[in-house]
């Protein structure tokens, strides 16, 4: 009997386990962002009078000859593998810029706003830049692809989150 009774456990143990449903594995949902990158002046030729260290930084010879340092921002932008990125990208300066990613090349001409939309097809950190020469190796940034699988799910724990 005790056999008997044993058995009949075991039995619906396993029957309890054959109708456990397995969920999929989590994946990550590609999204569009949107982000809006603005050209912004550091220390350039026209600051000369109110800051007057500068004379001499732009002076032949000095630190600054043939250059000016601009920046974008924000200069880190975080995306994920597959996500859409519209850029808006700003550029009040009456000097030309540019934005510069791998596959991306896009003109930015003074006093105007220009759209892009860029894919971002494989993670890692991608340098952005202006290629005007005397922009570098100041006016750069990054941005960075997060792996698709390492947000897999997250949409699910964002949304247990928001629930409590």
């Amino acid at each position: 009997m005790k056999h008997l009774i044993r058995g009949l456990i075991v039995v619906a143990g396993l029957a309890a386990c054959a109708r456990t449903e397995r969920q999929p594995a989590p994946t990550y949902r590609a999204r569009t962002r949107s982000v809006t990158v603005t050209a912004v002046p550091l220390l350039v030729k026209e600051e000369q009078g109110v800051f007057p260290f500068l004379k001499e930084d732009f002076a032949k010879g000095g630190v600054l000859e043939g250059k000016e340092v601009y920046a974008f921002s924000p200069s880190s932008i975080t995306v994920v593998e597959g996500d859409t990125v519209h850029l808006t990208l700003i550029n009040p300066e009456d000097d030309d810029h540019s934005f510069v990613l791998p596959d991306l090349a896009v003109a930015m001409p003074p006093q105007k706003t220009i759209e892009a939309t860029y894919v971002a097809r494989r993670a890692g950190i991608l340098p952005i830049l202006c290629a005007v020469p005397s922009h570098l190796p100041m006016m750069s940034g990054q941005l960075v692809v997060l792996p698709a699988a390492t947000m897999a799910g997250a949409d699910t724990v964002a949304g247990r989150a928001a629930a409590r």
